[in-house]
This record gives structure tokens, sequence and C-alpha cells, in this order.
């Protein structure tokens, strides 16, 4: 590294690190294997990155040795950010969910940042009619989450904040740090969604505290279930149950394994006086048990966590996803819909598509000691859909585009 390569920030004398790659990278993503040299850069340190034969820097972003994905790049281009950058960076995402999306109109909850999409690679933030819910995958933004969470408060009006690190924190980013909250920071909330009420529990869920992501497809699907007989499966909080029986279906039933997202999702059935069942289960024993007594149902919803984290976890990930669809297929009725989803963006939807084509055309002796035909089935797909639009793809950064539901007709 020489000495030249050490720039000074415009707003102020302290020297920015520099990291070096072999060639310019656009990819917002980079991983530790693709840079030659971090010699001056500490974790969360903003570092000027440059390519190896060049004297000026082609982008800046976040660096942490510790990570595998070591860098994360917010801004392109050799000029320094200014100190409004970030604050842009906010403001861009804010008007595009008020303003082009029009989500107040219809809704009280959305995802207000969603990442690389939105310029701030490592941090997802949702709003809950008023109440900020954050998530940081990304020491150095997690660091700046003391900047950054305020200034969303006071430019939306929100009445408090939280950033938590995300689950896999400390195995990804090397450290285990403190959950940040305003005080006063309430434990849950009702938001509601094209009229739907859901409550919102901070303490101890997932990710933010609710999917936004499937808003639309909760939408779309009780379009479907007018005196059906509906199956959720990994039901969570019952968004997909509660959808269900709002549309008119004649039985619901949820399942999943976690007893306290169950009690929400009672909770959010009696919210909208809709009749549903819920029932605390392994999914793959309950699927099972129900194709040994034959029975099937008109619409099943397959809505599994996330399975593959990680490049190192996409086969056993996959795996996991063919066993899955494999059964639920079989609880489909002739002519019956399924939707299954996959929220694992190094699952790609070619190879999702290929997966359940599989998972249909798959027998075995299963089948048949559960007293199940083990004739392969066939499907036809009615519709594709992604997340929400809060939940926008970026051109350059294709892992935005990570939630894949696929709609088919079981024959």
């Amino acid at each position: 590294m020489t000495q030249q390569r050490t720039r000074l920030s415009p707003l102020s004398s302290d020297p920015i690190p520099a990291v070096v790659t072999r060639t310019p990278i656009q990819h917002p993503l980079i991983y530790r294997k693709r840079l030659l040299d971090t010699s001056e850069a500490t974790g969360g340190d903003l570092v000027a990155v440059y390519a190896e034969s060049q004297q000026q820097p082609y982008a800046y972003g976040l660096f942490n040795p510790r990570s595998e994905l070591s860098l994360r790049l917010l801004w392109n281009g050799a000029e320094f950010p200014d100190e409004r950058a970030w604050e842009r960076r906010l403001k861009q995402a804010v008007q595009v969910r008020t303003e082009v999306l029009r989500l107040p109109e219809e809704c009280s909850t959305w995802r207000i940042i969603h990442a690389e999409a939105d310029g701030l690679p490592g941090l997802v933030v949702d709003w809950f009619d008023g109440i900020l819910s954050a998530e940081a995958f990304s020491l150095g933004m997690y660091q700046r989450g003391s900047l950054l969470m305020p200034m969303l408060a006071q430019m939306t009006s929100a009445k408090h904040w939280m950033l938590r690190p995300s689950p896999q924190f400390l195995a990804q980013e090397g450290c285990e740090p403190d959950v940040l909250a305003t005080e006063g920071f309430p434990d849950q909330i009702v938001v509601h969604e094209y009229g739907t009420r859901f409550r919102v529990r901070f303490a101890g869920s997932h990710k933010t505290g609710f999917f936004c992501d499937q808003r639309e497809n909760r939408r779309k699907l009780a379009e479907f279930c007018a005196d059906k007989t509906v199956l959720d499966l990994c039901c969570y909080t019952g968004g997909f149950s509660v959808s269900a029986a709002l549309g008119g279906a004649r039985e619901v039933t949820g399942v999943d394994i976690d007893d306290i997202p169950l009690q929400v999702a009672k909770e959010n059935a009696n919210l909208n006086h809709a009749s549903a069942r819920f029932v605390q289960a392994d999914i793959f024993t309950w699927m099972r048990e129900m194709l040994r007594n034959g029975r099937q149902f008109d619409v099943v919803i397959l809505d599994p966590p996330k399975l593959i984290r990680s490049r190192r976890e996409i086969e056993e990930g996959t795996k996991k996803h063919f066993a899955m669809n494999r059964l639920a297929m079989r609880l489909v009725r002739p002519g019956g819909l399924l939707l299954s989803c996959t929220c694992a963006g190094l699952l790609q939807e070619a190879e999702f598509t290929r997966l359940l084509a599989a998972a249909a055309r798959s027998g075995g002796d299963d089948f048949t000691e559960m007293g199940v035909s083990s004739a392969p089935r066939s499907f036809r797909t009615i519709a594709r859909t992604g997340a929400a639009p809060d939940h926008p793809v970026h051109s350059g950064c294709p892992e935005t585009e990570y939630l894949n539901a696929a709609w088919l007709l079981m024959d």
C-alpha cells in the first residue's frame, strides 16, 4: 500500500483507510478473497476502495476483516461523499414508499430501507405505524445505527426506533453487540394492511417483527380461498391463515413448530374475527400423519423460513426445500392450489422451478408405506410473484430479488 493512497476526509483531518481490489468491482457486496490489501483498515471503518493499478479510489464502503463478506460498497466514484450523503440515501428511500408507492394510503406497515436496493447494504428497516424496527447485518452499519436511526425517525416523525444485530451477527461479523432502542420502545403494536389487522411483538420475534414482504401475496391468496379448505405450513404469526379466513375459506389450519408465534397467530385471528385453527408441530411429522390419514386440502401454502444463509448451506437447504415440497404437493387435492415460497436468495428462480418439478415427479417407498400413491404428479404454474414493491430489486445486485413464490395448480 503506497502512502499516496491514504486520503484525507474533506470533513476532517482524519485519514481514510484504503483497501485494494485487483480490478474495479461494481457489485455492492465484496468477499474477503477478492481483496488484495486491507492493511490500513480495521473493523467498521469507512474505507476508500482502489483498484490495484489506480491512484484514485473508485468507491467507498464499510469494511470488516472478520467477515467473509468483508466490504459493502456505499458510494461509487472518486469523490468522497459529503456529510449529507447518508441523509440523502434515507430520504430517497422514504420518498419511494410514501410518494411513489403511496403505501400510507392502504397500510400502516412496510419496508422503508431495503439494504443494497436502497444503497444501504447491511441494513433493513421496517415501519410499523410510527415505530421503526431495524436489523443490521454488518458491523459498520450497526456502528452507524445511533446516527442513522434518529435521522430516519426525525424524517418520518417516528415515535420510537430499535436496531438489533441479525441472529447470525456473531458468526458472520465476529461480535455480538447490544440492541439499541429509544427509551420506552413498546413491546408490541397493532398494524393493518388492506384492512387486515396484525399484532407485531418485537421481543423474541424473527427479523424486524413481521414479514412485510408477503403483503401482496397474502392479498392475492385470499382470492383463491372462498369455501375452500386451507393449510398454512410454517405459518409463523398467521399472515396467510388470517388472509385465507377473511377470503371466505371454509376451514383454515396453520402449522408451525414455535409456540410464541402461534400465540400471536391466534391473537391475529381474533383481531380480525377470523376462524382458524393453529397447531404446534414439526411440519414433516405433521404432513406425514395427514398423508397416512388420507387428508388433503384445496389450498396449501408452504412458506418456510430462510433455509440457505450462505453458499455453504446451498446443498443442505435445497434438499430441505425439496423434501418439504414433495410432501406438501401430496396434500393438495387434484385441481387444488399450492403456493410454494422460498426466501433464500441463493436459490435462484430457475433452480427453484426445477426443484418443484422434481418434487412433483418424486415417488418412493415412504409414500407406499403411508398408503399414498407414489405415482408422479404434475402442476401448471399460474403465477410467479415475489416480494412486495417496497422491497425493490437493484439492477446491480440480483440478490435483492430474494423471495420467489410459485402458484401451482396441482393435477
